[in-house]
Parts: C-alpha cells; sequence; structure tokens
C-alpha cells in the first residue's frame, strides 16, 4: 500500500508503526520527521487521526476504499491503492502545484494505519458501487 511514497517516507511511516506498538506514543523526533516529510498539513492529518475520523471500508469482493470525516465534517472517500482523494487541496497542492505528497486526508489514513485506529466498516458490493460512483461522479 505504500507503492506511492518515497522511499524516506515509507521508512517513517515504518519506524512510527514500530515505535507505537513498542511504546503506544509516538516521539517528537518522528513527529518532527513526519512534518518535516509530509509538510504543514501533517499536524492536520493527526488531528484527523486524533479524532478517530479514518474508515477502512471493504466489500465482499474485496473492493477497500478509505472514508475520512474532514475538520469540517465532509467525508471525503479516499483510495490509497491509486493515491487519490477527491479533496480540493489534493487536486491543487498535490497534482497541480506539486507541493506536497499528499493530501491530510490520505496521511491520516496512513498514520491511522501505522498506530492501528483505523475503523472498519463492511457494506454489500452494491453499496460499495454507489460510494465508488459518487466519489467519481459527484
Amino acid at each position: 500500500m505504500l507503492s506511492f511514497l518515497p522511499a524516506v517516507a515509507k521508512q517513517l511511516l515504518q519506524d512510527i508503526k514500530k515505535t507505537h506498538e513498542e511504546t503506544s506514543q509516538i516521539p517528537d523526533d518522528l513527529l518532527t520527521a513526519l512534518k518535516f516529510v509530509f509538510g504543514p498539513c501533517a499536524l492536520q492529518a493527526l488531528d484527523l487521526v486524533d479524532q478517530r475520523s479514518v474508515t477502512c471500508v471493504s466489500s465482499p469482493s474485496g473492493r477497500k476504499a478509505f472514508q475520512v470525516t474532514g475538520g469540517s465534517g465532509h467525508l471525503y472517500t479516499c483510495f490509497v491503492s491509486c493515491h487519490y482523494c477527491p479533496c480540493p487541496a489534493f487536486a491543487y497542492t498535490v497534482l497541480r502545484r506539486k507541493e506536497s505528497l499528499l493530501c491530510k486526508h490520505i496521511q491520516a489514513v496512513y498514520l491511522c494505519q501505522a498506530v492501528g485506529v483505523t475503523q472498519e466498516e463492511s457494506v454489500s458490493d452494491q453499496e460499495m458501487s454507489r460510494m465508488l460512483s459518487r466519489t467519481v461522479f459527484p
């Protein structure tokens, strides 16, 4: 799942996961590295993690997407497998300006998985199809 990220970002997320498993905390040096690697929205992503805003939605056919409730309450369906979020920040900051690797929503997905706080939800294949089509064709 980390295949889209540069090696330094992958290693940082692995270090966060390992350290969190051992101590249930993320030390200051890793938080500083997180901000350095992922930019200023890393802190906003951590807020989403603290609020338990990430849900992994899966269907019987094996499809998987992540729903992230943003700070404004808007629900974003993110696809980590293809590195996509429908939020305006992703389109502008990541794709257009290339100022960041990820938006805060995808960062929150990675961080929730690293620290093991991702919510889980199962839906039918039909509901997954509806959810995916609403994301692609709002």
